[in-house]
This record gives structure tokens, sequence and C-alpha cells, in this order.
């Protein structure tokens, strides 16, 4: 299993896909977006699953960062 972190532009972005994720059977939860990858106040899902699951994002998706430790490596952006 993988954790991912995904950013979104608005916070009904974010909540759709951690019910999306949800129904996949993946560990999600909504947060505040790390410093690390954003100033502005924004909300995160971060998520553990095999898989990233990047159709599941939707088109208020920011992007989606695999994590290793405290490292962020983004698999995709929407800018």
């Amino acid at each position: 299993m993988k954790q991912y972190v995904a950013t979104f532009h608005t916070h009904l972005g974010a909540l759709m896909a951690f019910k999306a994720l949800g129904k996949t059977g993946a560990a999600a939860q909504m947060a505040p977006v790390p410093r690390k990858l954003s100033s502005s106040c924004g909300t995160c899902v971060f998520y553990t699953s095999s898989e990233p699951h990047l159709e599941l994002m939707g088109e208020e998706v920011e992007g989606v960062y695999e994590m290793t430790g405290d490292t962020y490596n983004q698999i995709m952006s929407n800018d």
C-alpha cells in the first residue's frame, strides 16, 4: 500500500474525492493542505491505497502526490 495526498481548488472537490475514495475501500482523511505543498489555505485528502485512483479525483483536483516519509512526489498536475 502507498500513501497519497490530493490537493483541490475547492473544498467541495476534496469532499467529492474523499467520498469516491471511501467507496473503493481506500483509507482516506480530509485535512488542511501541508505547507510544503501550498501556502494558501485549503483542504486536501490523504489516502492509502495500492493505486492512486487518479480517475476519481474530479476536475477540481489541483495535484496528486505520492508520499514517502515527509517527501511529496507529484504524480498528477491539473494547473
